[in-house]
């Protein structure tokens, strides 16, 4: 490989602050996710008034009643240390929910300064837009659409035998990239007419659900790339 074909170093100012705003946020969401686990099987395993007491309603509605319970003076030792388990663990999750979301509002506030082109595009969060703009880092950085697809893990890998054509999964490249590619195809089906059209015409030719998507991301790649090429590096260089 050339030197001419490798990608330059990543840049720090905006995109570094990007990188720890999200780092800081994933890790928040981790433990928000675990205090949400250990807080629901907290709820399955407690005496059968307060569960009872705290049964129905979202997650949030449930986790707020348990930070605020109070363990009765004259409770039996079991009843205290549940309360106490189920305050102590439901104040850690809303607390790390509440610390993802200031940390998304800003990754939103950083995006917009950078490219709000991003955020106009169907799919296309905050969260994602920031890790890709994480990844691209910079005009230039990487060659082609194509290096940018390697990067993110979605160009295809020639896996046919015989007369059957076939590509299978790469598993290399930046899985944070890759799995904001996958988010933005997984919204698209979803609520975005003109892919929810494409995948009903692929499957209708046979191609397994894998496929489409595999397909999809590919074109999100090209897309989003052209896109920061061209009109966010064009920005950052005015």
């Amino acid at each position: 490989m050339t030197r001419e074909q490798l990608a330059s170093p990543r840049q720090r100012g905006h995109r570094e602050a990007l990188r720890v705003l999200q780092l800081t946020r994933s890790g928040a969401v981790k433990v928000a996710a675990d205090a949400r686990r250990q807080l629901k099987a907290l709820l399955v395993t407690s005496p059968e008034p307060l569960r009872a007491a705290l049964r129905g309603g979202t997650w949030l509605t449930q986790a707020r009643a348990c930070a605020a319970l109070q363990a009765e003076p004259a409770g039996s030792v079991e009843d205290r240390a549940t309360v106490q388990a189920l305050r102590l663990t439901a104040q850690r999750a809303l607390s790390a929910y509440a610390e993802a979301e200031a940390l998304e509002k800003e990754l939103r506030g950083l995006v917009k300064a950078m490219a709000p082109v991003l955020l106009a595009q169907p799919g296309v969060g905050p969260v994602t837009a920031a890790q890709v703009l994480i990844s691209w880092s910079h005009p230039g950085r990487l060659r082609s659409e194509a290096a940018f697809a390697m990067l993110a893990g979605v160009a295809p890998i020639e896996a046919s035998s015989g007369q059957v054509v076939r590509h299978r999964l790469n598993r290399g490249g930046d899985r944070q990239l890759n799995r904001a590619l996958h988010t933005i195809v997984m919204i698209r089906q979803r609520y975005h007419q003109a892919t929810k059209t494409y995948t009903t015409r692929r499957t209708a030719e046979g191609k397994s659900e894998r496929e489409v998507r595999r397909c999809l991301t590919r074109t999100v790649a090209r897309q989003l790339f052209r896109l920061l090429e061209h009109k966010v590096g064009h920005q950052a260089a005015g």
